[in-house]
């Protein structure tokens, strides 16, 4: 694997991971980061969780990537640091694996393992987009997080026999699989801003689910596929997808692409590039109350704008049952009306 001639890239100095992160994921975070002594906690917990072990055990069983180790892992890193105006530079590794897979790990010093299912899979700029997505986790403090959740997993298949705390667990486990999904896309964004290379960015998401054999995908093709997911089927299509989500932590691949075409849509990439982004002196100023309203405009736009039957179908029960409330509350009034003037009649009388 060669480095290839590099570009100019975009950076961004002094960029809040505000400026990535999708608004579901950063809204719990706002909160979260907002909790006094959380902090304090979350570190006690990594402790706990063997933050140390993990490093170590990377240490014997994989490579340690710098200068002289997958040198152009090392050059491309370094990139992403630059470009995101990293304060830190996370270790990473590569791990014998052929799965394709990237993950980070750690909170204080969180750490990136890649693959080498992956490096097998993708090429320089893929890799690139890769690395920057990850990290995105790293610089959101996604790591703990996610390693918590496992836990809670493993906690709620253990305890699913009782019957209200089972259910509560269940409910904080689909809570945090939700902002899981929804960080992800965080990452994707952070990749695109350290690769800004918007079809690399979709390639990934193409292996991803596809493999090598990428002379015989379509780019286009590839996007209409997430159209065709969104609005077609029937009802029991519309249930089957929220069960196949149910216990994913990542979102699908295609949905994914899917996801990244809509941001840059809007525009919020542009506008990044364009140097109108949240820096890091004014997260201390980040409102949850602010966030949450960005998040419930999001959902809002999400569900008002979805073509898929379920959703429609419950879109327009809505408005049908919002109708006939205000057609039967205009009854009454005008019955109550009525009412008062044949008593003032009768009054009057």
């Amino acid at each position: 694997m060669t480095m290839a001639p590099d570009r100019v890239r975009t950076r961004f100095p002094e960029i809040s991971t505000r400026a990535w992160e999708h608004p579901a994921d950063r809204t719990a975070l706002v909160a979260l980061r907002s909790l006094s002594g959380f902090d304090t906690v979350l570190r006690a917990l990594s402790g706990l969780l063997r933050e140390r072990q993990h490093r170590l055990m990377y240490l014997a069983t994989a490579v340690r990537v710098d200068e002289r180790q997958f040198r152009t892992l090392h050059e491309l890193r370094a990139d992403c640091v630059g470009v995101l105006d990293a304060q830190a530079t996370p270790e990473m590794f590569v791990l014998q694996d052929p799965s394709v897979n990237a993950f980070t790990i750690g909170m204080d010093k969180p750490f990136i393992v890649l693959t080498t299912g992956l490096l097998e899979l993708m090429d320089t700029e893929e890799l690139r987009f890769v690395i920057g997505h990850e990290l995105g986790h790293a610089l959101s403090g996604h790591a703990v997080y996610r390693t918590m959740l496992m836990h809670l997993m493993r906690l709620s298949a253990s305890v699913g026999w009782l019957p209200v705390g089972g259910w509560a667990l269940r409910a904080i486990v689909a809570a945090l699989l939700e902002w899981s999904r929804k960080s992800e896309l965080s990452g994707d964004r952070a990749g695109l801003l350290c690769s800004q290379d918007v079809e690399a960015s979709v390639r990934v998401h193409m292996k991803t689910a596809g493999g090598a054999w990428l002379h015989e995908m379509n780019h286009g093709a590839f996007l209409d596929q997430a159209d065709d997911y969104l609005r077609s089927g029937d009802l029991r299509d519309g249930v089957l997808k929220l069960l196949n989500l149910e216990l994913q932590t990542h979102p699908f691949s295609v949905l994914r692409a899917a996801e990244l075409r809509r941001w840059i849509q809007s525009g919020d990439y542009e506008r990044v590039l364009a140097g109108a982004y949240p820096r890091r002196e004014q997260d201390r100023n980040a409102k949850i109350s602010d966030e949450v309203k960005e998040a419930a405009r999001h959902y809002r736009e999400s569900f008002d704008q979805s073509d898929d039957l379920l959703v429609r179908t419950v879109r327009d029960l809505g408005r049908d049952v919002g109708s006939a409330v205000s057609t039967v509350g205009q009854e009454v009034g005008r019955t109550v009306s009525d009412l008062g003037k044949r008593f003032d009649d009768w009054r009057k009388n």
